[in-house]
């Protein structure tokens, strides 16, 4: 039985009666008899501490609340251990639970997690960073960077994106890249790479979703040609999910690719983090470093319960 978990809660995510969620938590883990400690935690450095913390106490679970940013802090230090992922979305786009179709519903994910049905799925990796759902360069990293500056200066995050994508893609010089995957190489210039953990969907509705998470491979999508206006032509291939007819459009599968560029650094985002990372940049996948409670029937690969 599931009898020891800790629950650490982004206190910035999620419903605005954080403490009534906290009771909630509490209240359901109780009444199923699961011992729950729940930590609730700031993004940052008082989040990594907490999660540390967790893992040397040895659960049987660690359950992330919040959106993809707090859960790839828990699961970074979960990976190739024993103690299962549980996931609250609390976020605003939940990316990794959606695809894992863990309920956004707060009660069915706490019944998910008592369940305790867990899969093992992959972890992608730049460098020395790990990556749930993708990593990019380009575009991408440098509008979340002006995004945060404007919400610093105090404007909403949709207004604050909604410009920095302007200001962005006005300005934005394109990379010279060199791709190295396969057995084989090739030079891009293009306006952003894109590296998701597992295939994403490129057509029709389920358009950036992925259908499988451990299928130990990375998807690599880029543009072939570097004209701004080709920008807009590909966001509307995107919006109306026809991603993948686009003619300057390139995409493949690998275990690994490394990325070289004349820069010594480079914007690298990794599930929507934007750090500065040292060229080159390698990437690989690792197949089933982490174990994640699910809804059972969900998964790309069924998998043995281990907590009964």
């Amino acid at each position: 039985m599931l009898c020891r978990i800790i629950v650490i809660i982004n206190a910035s995510a999620g419903a605005d009666d954080k403490q009534g969620l906290l009771k909630k938590l509490e209240e359901t883990f109780r009444a199923a008899g699961v011992d729950a400690r729940i930590v609730q935690t700031q993004s940052g450095a008082n989040l990594r501490n907490e999660v540390l913390r967790a893992v040397q106490d040895r659960p049987q679970v660690i359950v992330a609340g919040g959106g993809d940013g707090t859960i790839n802090a828990v699961a970074t230090a979960l990976i190739g251990t024993d103690i299962a992922l549980g996931v609250l979305p609390l976020g605003t786009l939940n990316h990794f639970a959606k695809d894992l179709k863990i309920p956004l519903d707060l009660d069915e994910a706490m019944r998910s997690i008592i369940a305790g049905h867990t899969i093992n799925v992959d972890v992608g990796k730049v460098n020395d960073r790990y990556f749930l759902n993708n990593s990019s360069l380009g575009i991408y990293p440098r509008i979340v960077r002006s995004r945060e500056r404007q919400q610093r200066s105090g404007r909403s995050k949709w207004v604050a994106f909604f410009w920095s994508v302007l200001a962005v893609v006005r300005r934005h010089s394109f990379l010279s890249v060199r791709l190295q995957a396969n057995g084989q190489e090739g030079i891009r210039r293009t306006p952003f790479v894109f590296i998701g953990n597992n295939e994403y969907q490129m057509e029709g509705f389920n358009t950036g979703t992925r259908s499988c998470m451990n299928a130990g491979q990375l998807s690599v999508y880029s543009v072939k040609h570097s004209v701004r206006w080709g920008l807009l032509k590909l966001a509307l291939r995107a919006l109306f999910g026809r991603l993948s007819q686009a003619r300057d459009f390139d995409a493949f599968c690998t275990a690994e690719v490394r990325i070289e560029s004349r820069h010594r650094q480079m914007l690298v985002a990794t599930d929507g983090e934007v750090t500065k990372m040292t060229m080159p940049l390698h990437y690989k996948v690792q197949a089933g470093a982490l174990r994640v409670i699910v809804p059972r029937g969900d998964e790309c690969v069924r998998q043995p319960d281990f907590l009964t």
